[in-house]
């Protein structure tokens, strides 16, 4: 059979772009339909980054071609995004860091620290020059999981500048407030001061080449996160989750943060951790303490990427108070289950690369009810 370009524009006025409100022709975002006989291409044009609003358009438009116009058609679509120009806005590069990756959580105790000292470690593995800036302010955990509680970051010249040394432990570079403060010592700061303090660490340090940087944030949605978007162009997010509906609403939260217009910063995926308990000796069982497939759930309702299940596993827990990450026992599960999810991660990065924008720092453009601001 034969498509008529019409019939096809006619069908497409029926589906709008999530956020926008004129339908996908009148707005524009249909920039071209060509027709050869049962096969119709379309070129859509996108004015946000976010991945998920592209896979969703493109669904749609498959979707609404196939019911109204018809099942048999075979459809291409070649999408491209166009951002407008924005003014000039506060935050760099730091030079020599390719990718810099958030693993946030909406809610403390989902073992977030955890699977971010597990990804730097997989990714080394690999063969990726890895860095973990430790922004957990208040909570520092690194210097533990990585056993180097006692070291301390040395100062090196750099271009005729003092910078700070990151501490290294297998093969990844590390930064964490916990190198400056006593083990016992509560870290008791306004946001101002500890926005400060990650700024030094950000970029008073001498990272040198980095395949990727991953930003272990503290939990929620508060004045750490904003500093971070403020200071560093983020390539994306990874939301940890455990499967209960607690964390789940905290960690539904911390997307919707992230995907904000005014943060803007793309969400790679969502990580469930403790996703079932699996017993040394019955490896073929597993239980689900705290519920079953809430992360992967939450993952298709978001429209997100579901980046893996990390099980309850006792090896875990020790693996990190003993500082050698689960991730670097040869031929175990956790070494599996992280290489798998960290392959995952680094696919999502590669695909958000090849088909976004480079992120840029957020500007905020008002500070209204911020008491830290002089009026």
């Amino acid at each position: 059979m034969k498509l008529d370009r019409k019939d096809i524009l006619k069908a497409l006025e029926t589906i709008t772009i999530a956020g926008e409100g004129k339908n996908m022709v009148e707005s524009g975002a249909i920039a071209n339909v060509i027709t050869f006989g049962d096969e119709v291409v379309v070129d859509l044009v996108l004015h946000t980054p976010a991945m998920h609003i592209k896979k969703r358009a493109e669904d749609d438009i498959k979707k609404t071609i196939l019911e109204l116009v018809s099942p048999d058609a075979k459809i291409k679509i070649n999408s491209k995004v166009e951002v407008p120009d924005k003014p000039e806005i506060k935050g760099k590069q730091i030079p020599g860091i390719k990718n810099i990756i958030g693993v946030a959580s909406g809610k403390g105790g989902v073992g977030k620290s955890t699977v971010t000292a597990n990804l730097a470690v997989s990714l080394a593995k690999m063969g990726f020059s890895v860095g973990i800036l430790d922004a957990d302010i208040y909570g520092p955990s690194m210097p533990i999981m990585f056993d180097v509680e006692n070291e301390k970051p040395v100062s090196v010249m750099v271009d005729g500048k003092s910078k700070m040394k990151p501490v290294e432990s297998y093969e990844v570079k590390i930064l964490s407030i916990g190198f400056f403060t006593a083990p016992s010592q509560a870290v008791i700061w306004r946001g101002p001061m500890a926005s400060k303090a990650l700024n030094q660490m950000i970029f008073d340090a001498d990272w040198g080449e980095l395949d990727f940087m991953l930003v272990d944030l503290p939990p929620g949605t508060g004045d750490i996160h904003l500093s971070i978007v403020q200071s560093l162009p983020i390539t994306g997010v990874v939301i940890v989750s455990t499967p209960q509906a607690v964390a789940l609403a905290d960690a539904k939260k911390g997307v919707s943060m992230f995907m904000s217009e005014a943060i803007n910063v793309p969400v790679l995926g969502i990580i469930e951790n403790m996703a079932y308990f699996t017993p040394e000796e019955l490896p073929e069982n597993k239980y689900y303490i705290f519920g079953k497939e809430g992360a992967r759930n939450l993952a298709e309702d978001l429209e997100v990427p579901f980046l893996g299940e990390v099980p309850i596993v006792q090896s875990i827990r020790e693996a990190g108070d003993y500082g050698r990450p689960a991730a670097m026992q040869t031929g175990s599960i956790i070494e599996t289950v992280f290489e798998e999810i960290t392959r995952k991660v680094v696919q999502e990065v590669v695909s958000r690369n090849e088909n976004l924008p480079a992120t840029e720092a957020v500007k905020i453009t008002t500070m209204a009810g911020c008491s830290a601001v002089k009026k």
